[in-house]
Order: structure tokens, then C-alpha cells, then sequence
């Protein structure tokens, strides 16, 4: 975590709990992986504070919500005009996500629109930031693999069980 700690094998069983029953209170979910009560509670604060669980909020769809057209955006833009590109993404509503990169862009951003003509406008406005040199964009056919961080927290709860020669979680 950000104490330079990984998560063991009980941080991942109850993150695992939590996305398989985000409706879980404290109580279920010491059954579910079964802890005690001060425990969950004492590790879902842990997990918090350290940045690792950042909300309860609901997972939404967006093309159940109305919004199938999905495309991801390439931008270049002027020399040191992130912050710039950042606040003009902010103002629009249609990008999902931005991010900084390296290689031949600057910024990749995933864009949602409810029609392939709300896509070219959302386009558009993304093109009138003084911050964008240039755009490519990529429209999205399906989801093969979705959002997901069990397997990967899993691989290493599972690789530094195997080094502390218990394999059982610590603390509480």
C-alpha cells in the first residue's frame, strides 16, 4: 500500500467480497470471509486511508445508460499545456477518463457518446482546446476484457503468501 506494504491474502478476500457484494455491511462481510467484525472494520478503514478503496459508489454502465458509442482518443498537444488540456477535459462531460502517456501522444482519453453523431461533436469540442496540436481517435466495437483489479491483486497476495512460508493473512 502506500507504506510500501502489499496487500495479503485478507485485504484481497475482502476486496473481493466487496465486488461480489457491494451492498455487504461490516457484519456480512466478516462472515463472508470469516474474520471478526473489528477486523473487517479495522482493515476497510486501513484500506481507505491508504487510498486503496476509493469509494462505495455504484459501478455504472454507461451503454446501458444510454451511451454506446465508446472511442479512445489520442491528443497532442502543445509543449507544457497539460494543465490547460486537463481543464478543458474536465469541462467536457462525454470524456469518461484522461490520461498523461508517453510514445507518439501526449494524453489518451476514453470518450462516451450516445450516437456516432454525439461522438463527432464531443470530437469537435475536444479539437477547439487551444491545448490540442492534433487528435486520432478509435471507436470502440466491444469490451473484451473489462475493468478489473482482482487478478492482479490476487497474483500478488498469492506471491508474497508463498514468501512469508505461512500463507496466512497478518495484523487485524
Amino acid at each position: 500500500m502506500t507504506d510500501g506494504r502489499a496487500l495479503d491474502a485478507l485485504d484481497v478476500a475482502l476486496l473481493a467480497a466487496l465486488e461480489d457484494h457491494p451492498r455487504a455491511g461490516v457484519l456480512e462481510l466478516s462472515r463472508l470471509v470469516g474474520v471478526a467484525r473489528g477486523t473487517v472494520s479495522a482493515r476497510l478503514r486501513r484500506l481507505e486511508d491508504a487510498g486503496v478503496i476509493t469509494g462505495y459508489g455504484p459501478d455504472v454502465d454507461v451503454r446501458a445508460a444510454g451511451f454506446g458509442v465508446q472511442a479512445f482518443v489520442t491528443l497532442e498537444i502543445a509543449q507544457g499545456a497539460i494543465d490547460d488540456v486537463r481543464r478543458d477535459l474536465e469541462g467536457i462531460p462525454g470524456v469518461l477518463e484522461a490520461h498523461a502517456t508517453t510514445g507518439s501522444g501526449d494524453v489518451l482519453c476514453r470518450v462516451a457518446a450516445s450516437s456516432h453523431e454525439a461522438l463527432q461533436q464531443t470530437l469537435v469540442h475536444l479539437n477547439r482546446s487551444s491545448a490540442v496540436v492534433r487528435s486520432t481517435s478509435v471507436v470502440a466495437l466491444s469490451q473484451l476484457v473489462p475493468w478489473r483489479t482482482l487478478p492482479l491483486l490476487r497474483s500478488e497476495a498469492a506471491a508474497d503468501a508463498g514468501r512469508s512460508g505461512t500463507g496466512r493473512p497478518t495484523g487485524g
